[in-house]
């Protein structure tokens, strides 16, 4: 065999062995992140995504004032402007790859409220952001905390802001970049405050007779350059509705989240006027025909009542969708378990969706293994057969990967749980706990316009407030996490820095090969 043939055959062979080895590789939790400039009250972690070897990470309180990418990390104090951090692995090694910042920052904007990434495209959401304009300056302060999202592109190695998106109805404490979602070149932007009446696509922007009923917006790109395609409204739009919480999008396929809607319809496409559910919450899939948008489903729990909060997060990966109804109230455990009860307000479900033509039905009722008030469904994240979600109350004093269920030593340190599909089955494949969970007394929870507030004693982790999943890495964020430690798997047991935050990433996680999560360690 000539010489260039056998080094190629050679290199072949090397890449497809490591390769191989990497997807045998045993699951474990392969980063511990940290902000580059840590700070108690940061909440770093708030938001998380991930795509191939990058993931994204929203500090909402973040407070310097730097601007820009890479700016200056002792640029002076910005109260709560907030940032994002990119962080990129080489083999298993993950290294800070960008600091992100808005390029108009003032106080209180929030940058870092909601984050999302596909392949060299990041979004960061500002929802507090004040300016107008679609390429605002702080100047103008004429929509008062509208809300912003910024588009960030890399080439290379290197981050560029590429655009400032804006509501096209922008107006006073908007909520536009609550959350924010993107495939390929299309970004989503939910605006939990719009009070347009207006109902389905592109209807009438300037009503304001709903107040908080909220509203999404689809962006597209053609080349560099970005345009409003699509203003997204519930087909029974209704005042508090909060249409926009989560969104969620994979190619042509948009889901929304309301979770305050009202209605005592279940399972999809049930009648929507009867509100005698209050806060039960619902979802909406939206798809688009070359560049129009339709609402092609109403999705409901399947067993709807009041105060669920369905909807609160979705995600979606091909013909799947996942829904977390982070106060639904069952006492079952598990994998479709009895749905009946009502013993257990807040411990939380999951909901699983597929889609088989136009049609969807409901394929699963994820709950946590040990029925309590877990906040299970808070986050939730699917890549392809498997799925995420995060339970920010659970109690375990257990860390890494499946370790004591059962354990209940630390209040609201938090967790993951890992389901994975086989065919139409779904099973409970891994059970996630930070490496250093501390717990507290007390709660954290979300003010009548989304905002974070506490009652809690102690540092209170709650790990699992966000969580993302790409292939057999997922990232969890801890928002309460209090290390002082910044950078990559620094320092983990100096808890100097209440509510700095932190993101875990797992890698090795399969979906395959079997590794049931234990109930016990003793």
């Amino acid at each position: 065999m000539p010489l260039a043939r056998r080094i190629a055959s050679l290199t072949a062979f090397a890449v497809a062995t490591l390769a191989c080895e990497r997807a045998q590789a045993a699951p474990a939790q392969q980063a511990y992140l940290k902000a580059s400039n840590t700070k108690a009250a940061a909440y770093f972690g708030y938001s998380v995504a991930v795509s191939g070897d990058t993931v994204v990470i929203g500090a909402q309180r973040e407070s310097n004032g730097a601007t820009g990418v890479n700016g200056n990390p002792k640029a002076g104090i910005l109260t709560n402007s907030g940032a994002a951090y990119i962080f990129g692995r080489n083999g298993t090694n993950w290294t800070q790859q960008a600091y992100l910042k808005a390029s108009n920052p003032g106080p209180g904007d929030a940058f870092g409220s909601s984050v999302a990434i596909s392949g060299d495209t990041a979004v960061v959401g500002a929802e507090w952001d004040g300016s107008s304009g679609f390429h605002p300056v702080r100047s103008d302060t004429s929509a008062r905390e509208s809300g912003s999202a910024f588009v960030f592109v890399r080439n290379g190695t290197n981050w560029i802001q590429q655009a400032c998106l804006k509501a096209s109805n922008a107006r006073p404490e908007h909520g536009f970049g609550h959350s924010v979602a993107v495939s390929g070149d299309i970004v989503v932007v939910g605006a939990i405050n719009d009070s347009s009446s207006s109902a389905g696509v592109n209807g009438n922007q300037s009503d304001t007779n709903a107040p908080f009923a909220g509203a999404a917006y689809v962006f597209v790109r053609k080349d560099t350059n970005w345009t409003q395609e699509a203003y997204l409204k519930a087909s029974n739009p209704d005042k508090e509705d909060r249409f926009g919480i989560s969104v969620a999008v994979f190619g042509n396929t948009v889901v929304v989240g309301a979770w305050w809607e009202d209605s005592n319809a279940t399972g999809i496409n049930g009648e929507q006027s009867d509100n005698s559910a209050p806060d039960a919450g619902t979802a909406y899939i939206f798809v688009r025909h070359g560049t129009n948008w339709s609402q092609q489903a109403y999705l409901k729990a399947s067993n709807t009542r009041p105060q669920q909060s369905f909807g609160k997060s979705v995600a979606i990966s091909g013909e799947t969708i996942v829904i977390g109804a982070e106060f639904e109230n069952s006492g079952a455990t598990g994998v479709n378990g009895v749905q009946s009860g009502s013993s257990l307000v807040g411990s939380g479900a999951a909901y699983v969706f597929v889609r088989d033509g136009t049609n969807w039905s409901q394929q699963a009722y994820l709950k946590a293994f040990r029925p309590k008030v877990n906040s299970f469904g808070t986050s939730v994240a699917i890549s392809s057969e498997m799925v995420v979600v995060g339970a920010t109350r659970e109690d375990s004093a257990a860390s890494g990967i499946n370790g004591d269920q059962n354990n209940t030593d630390a209040p609201s340190s938090g967790a993951a749980y890992v389901f994975v599909r086989n065919g139409t089955n779904w099973i409970q494949r891994y059970y996630l706990k930070a490496s250093n969970p501390d717990g507290c007394v007390g709660r954290v929870y979300l003010d009548f316009v989304g905002r974070l507030k506490s009652s809690s004693r102690g540092t209170c982790d709650q790990f699992g407030w966000s969580v993302g999943v790409s292939g057999d890495t997922v990232i969890v964020g801890a928002i309460g996490e209090a290390s002082k430690a910044t950078g990559v798997n620094g320092n983990q047991t100096d808890n100097s820095a209440k509510d700095a935050g932190a993101a875990y990433v797992f890698g090795g996680l399969s979906a395959r090969s079997p590794a049931p999560a234990r109930t016990s360690d003793r």
